[in-house]
């Protein structure tokens, strides 16, 4: 999932465009991005483009950013929604391992209630100084949570922290990376809110490359393909994957080297994940 990118629920309009288009996820919004008054509408437009026939056949990861766990529409946020075309519940400002437990106790009743054999999967979001403390608890409090993301705003905003801060925000990125680590989950990068700054863009996406994250935020269409690049292993990453790989194939020791490093365990799984993102993976673009 190397981009990921948000589509406000009230705006059906852009629905068959982002389907169409080249994110490899979708997340329909249901929080930051719909007024309060549009909140009931904007789950039946969900709902209806979550049953569609464009859905059916997308082979995109579908997900939908529900109101918070506090708010009133939780629980009807996630009865609209649940079904199964739904990937992922991406849940806004969780703060404890209770509160996933409470997504997944609703997520269970609305499976078996409508004979859902897949269970949906919990993407949570770490968007408080409590949640930051905690990351590592919600990621590993229920096997439904297959990942993280951090979210910057709702973080540093009210703290009066720069978000122009790198680093600042290197030290959030790698907290929560070390977190969804420690729980053997995926972290996904913040948004960048100035999409007409893509190499404020690039540069943030590279940074979290770094640290480990498989994709970053989009919050518009043009910031899609820099994520997707930027996400992408190079050439010469899956070059130097296979070589580890064809060498562990053929060590007799548990440590050897491959091209003047030293390579064991950690670095085997690392070179076969990057060969197995490689092959799930389009071709570039020309």
């Amino acid at each position: 999932m190397r981009s990921k990118l948000f589509v406000p629920g009230s705006r059906p309009e852009l629905f068959p465009k982002a389907l169409a288009g080249q994110a490899d996820a979708l997340s329909f919004d249901l929080e930051d991005s719909v007024l309060e008054t549009a909140k009931a509408e904007a789950r039946c437009l969900i709902a209806q483009v979550l049953l569609s026939p464009e859905s059916a056949a997308s082979k995109k990861i579908l997900i939908v950013r529900v109101n918070g766990l506090t708010t009133p529409h939780f629980e009807a946020d996630l009865a609209a929604v649940a079904g199964p075309r739904l990937d992922l519940v991406n849940v806004p400002k969780v703060e404890s391992a209770d509160d996933i437990h409470t997504v997944t106790r609703t997520l269970a009743r609305l499976e078996a209630e409508r004979g859902l054999a897949r269970p949906i999967g919990i993407l949570a979001n770490v968007e408080s100084p409590r949640g930051l403390r905690l990351a590592a608890e919600i990621a590993g409090a229920d096997p439904r949570v297959v990942g993280l993301q951090v979210g910057f705003a709702d973080l540093l905003e009210p703290l009066g922290i720069d978000r122009a801060d790198a680093a600042a925000i290197h030290h959030l990125q790698l907290a929560v990376r070390l977190a969804a680590g420690e729980a053997g989950i995926w972290a996904c990068d913040a948004v960048y809110a100035n999409f007409k700054d893509a190499e404020g863009f690039r540069t943030e996406a590279l940074a979290a490359k770094r640290l480990g994250y498989i994709g970053k935020s989009c919050i518009h269409p043009s910031q899609i393909a820099l994520a997707n690049d930027v996400f992408r292993p190079t050439d010469e990453e899956i070059t130097i994957a296979q070589r580890i790989v064809d060498a562990a194939g053929n060590a007799n020791a548990g440590a050897f080297t491959v091209d003047g490093r030293m390579i064991d365990a950690p670095f085997i799984r690392r070179a076969r994940a990057v060969l197995a993102i490689a092959r799930q993976l389009p071709p570039p673009a020309a």
